[in-house]
């Protein structure tokens, strides 16, 4: 007979997603919203929620409902060629390339950069990227235990110890927020400007990573029925979800108010940084940077584990030791280039991605009502691929925009293309591609079905 969970299994599965999706983006990229949306915070949240928490959760959903073993299984529906792709980049991306190497420079910059001189922080920098990876890579070798303590200890000491931080900030305010100065890009549409910052979360991305493995948790508690599975994994998603959303909400505040006291920073774990060290002293500042290195190593942990057992999978002529070893170097490298530039160089890759990833997800949940055709998911696919790749291409740096040739393809875009400029120019094209792929399975009705 399979297992019930009680409500405090869920607060324990739940925590433990929290635990691994809470990790160095979580923490900055609200923070500096709130610094740069300042009097319109309200409406570049709500946009920040939707894809910050509601594209995970959907995400949690996706692999919930379709009763698939990760990320790979969802996007062979396409076919076994773009499913090989998108995961390699879709891996690459939440591991060495971005989220990974973020994760140590973020621990740097909140934990040790207030305690060193400005000439040193290279090196230290140096020195620190490669015992933060060293320490990841050692536990990545056998990770089940730690990863365990995650939802029951590492993460209940992370809120309580950030609950201290926010009740300083919100019961002696720094600035008022109906009154915060608004930096241009949140003056006209701070709604999409917030919605497109969820992107930096990675949490959509990392979503189709971890929710497996909140089924394998959900079955070795002794669930065995897949609809069960299904309703325990969404209901244990919903716990995490409203946990983060509490905390991106009161950490982009925390960063409005803030102006009152600091001007903007160049990223969100400065100002954190600064934050803190105001309200509590060296003290609070040595209390966060415990914290938050804890916090960011245990995601470094989960997604070391989660790149290597994928790409061992994808590619069996290497072994598991071999891709740890690999997804540790890679970005104990990247690191050093520092936070600011991370961001900078992860953006037109998020913005390729990131459309890939939710119309993914979103053809999954729906996937009953066109009978799961792969033709729905190719053409949606397909249409959506070109035309994120579009929006990719407008957020390069300026040197690589300013090709005459790329500068032409952007300008025929900005002038046909809707929603281009605001970066949401994929919308259209894959409500179009949806709709073609609708009318093939009619046309083609001999077509065998998805599953």
């Amino acid at each position: 007979m399979t297992k019930k969970l009680s409500w405090r299994d869920y607060l324990y599965v739940g925590s433990m997603l929290f635990g691994l999706f809470f990790g160095a983006g979580n923490l900055i990229f609200p923070v500096h919203m709130g610094q740069e949306a300042g009097a319109n915070i309200i409406l570049a949240n709500i946009g920040f929620l939707i894809t910050g928490i509601g594209l995970p959760f959907l995400g949690v959903i996706a692999i919930g409902i379709s009763k698939s073993n990760g990320v790979f299984d969802l996007a062979t529906r396409v076919n076994r060629r773009y499913a090989v792709g998108f995961t390699v980049l879709l891996y690459m991306t939440i591991g060495p390339f971005f989220a990974l190497p973020r994760l140590a420079t973020t621990s740097f910059e909140i934990g040790l950069a207030p305690f060193i001189p400005n000439d040193q922080q290279k090196l230290v920098l140096a020195i620190f990227s490669v015992l933060f990876f060293f320490i990841a890579w050692a536990f990545s070798r056998k990770p089940s235990k730690l990863l365990g303590y995650v939802g029951k200890f590492l993460n209940p000491l992370f809120l309580f110890l950030l609950a201290i931080l926010i009740l300083f900030a919100f019961l002696n305010p720094l600035g008022p927020v109906a009154s915060a100065p608004v930096v241009a890009t949140y003056t006209e549409n701070p709604f999409i400007k917030g919605f497109t910052m969820g992107y930096n979360t990675l949490d959509a991305l990392a979503s189709l990573a971890f929710g497996i493995i909140i089924v394998s948790t959900i079955r070795g508690m002794g669930v065995e029925k897949p609809n069960d599975i299904a309703k325990d994994t969404i209901k244990s998603g919903a716990v995490s979800i409203i946990l983060m959303g509490i905390i991106y909400t009161l950490l982009s505040f925390m960063g409005t108010m803030s102006l009152g006291k600091f001007p903007i920073s160049e990223n969100g774990g400065i100002a954190l940084a600064q934050i803190a060290q105001h309200y509590l002293g060296n003290l609070g500042s040595i209390l966060l940077a415990f914290i938050v290195i804890l916090a960011c190593l245990k995601t470094a942990i989960g997604l070391i584990t989660a790149c290597s057992e994928t790409f061992s999978e994808l590619f069996p002529k290497r072994s598991y030791s071999f891709y740890i070893a690999g997804a540790s170097i890679l970005p104990c490298l990247f690191a050093n280039v520092g936070l600011t530039n991370i961001i900078q160089f992860s953006i037109p890759v998020l913005m390729f991605i990131y459309p890939l990833a939710m119309t993914l997800i979103l053809l999954v949940i729906i996937s009953p009502l066109f009978n799961h055709r792969k033709e729905v998911y190719r053409m949606t696919t397909y249409v959506t691929l070109f035309a994120a790749l579009l929006d990719a291409l407008n957020n390069m740096p300026d040197f690589i925009k300013s090709n005459s040739f790329i500068a032409s393809i952007l300008a025929t875009a900005e002038n046909y293309l809707p929603l281009f400029t605001i970066g949401m120019g994929w919308v259209i094209p894959a409500i179009i591609g949806f709709i073609i792929g609708l009318i093939w399975t009619k046309l083609n009705t001999n077509t065998t079905s998805n599953e």
